[in-house]
């Protein structure tokens, strides 16, 4: 991939930016929190019902789905976005069980991007983390503490 530019970063700062909106802080901490709906039949209670969490819950997939389509476009450097987030792993995570019902009576596409990008980015942290262990290890001045007996 190559290198991030400066639109790049200028992206990464507006979607910061749209991550601090009120409603849509709230939204992100129901899904990270209180989100606990494990099977699509069980969200289609409340989905498009407008309660609070119909609309939390599609704020903060929406938001991920729309970020998660720049970066599987190319519009956003996928390296620089990895390296600065983590949160969409979280929330596919917690749709996932949902997708395939979801997709069957929604759409086939639905929380598509989110999926394909948050698949890449996890095979993006196994990868990143294990070398990053060995170079800290390699490169470490530190000595481990000895154990008192």
């Amino acid at each position: 991939m190559p290198r991030p530019t400066p639109e790049d970063v200028s992206l990464i700062l507006r979607l910061y930016e749209l991550r601090r909106d009120p409603e849509l802080r709230r939204a992100r901490a129901y899904m990270l929190s209180d989100f606990n709906v494990k099977t699509w039949d069980e969200m289609r209670s409340h989905y498009m019902s407008g309660d609070e969490i119909d609309r939390h819950f599609r704020m903060a997939t929406s938001y991920w789905e729309m970020v998660a389509t720049f970066v599987n476009q190319g519009l956003l450097n996928e390296d620089l976005f990895f390296d600065t987030h983590g949160e969409d792993i979280v929330v596919w995570k917690k749709v996932e069980p949902l997708a395939e019902a979801a997709r069957k009576q929604i759409r086939p596409t639905w929380l598509w991007n989110l999926e394909r990008m948050a698949r890449r980015h996890q095979s993006w942290r196994e990868r990143t983390y294990a070398m990053a262990k060995k170079v800290i290890e390699a490169g470490s001045k530190l000595q481990p503490a000895k154990s008192r007996k």
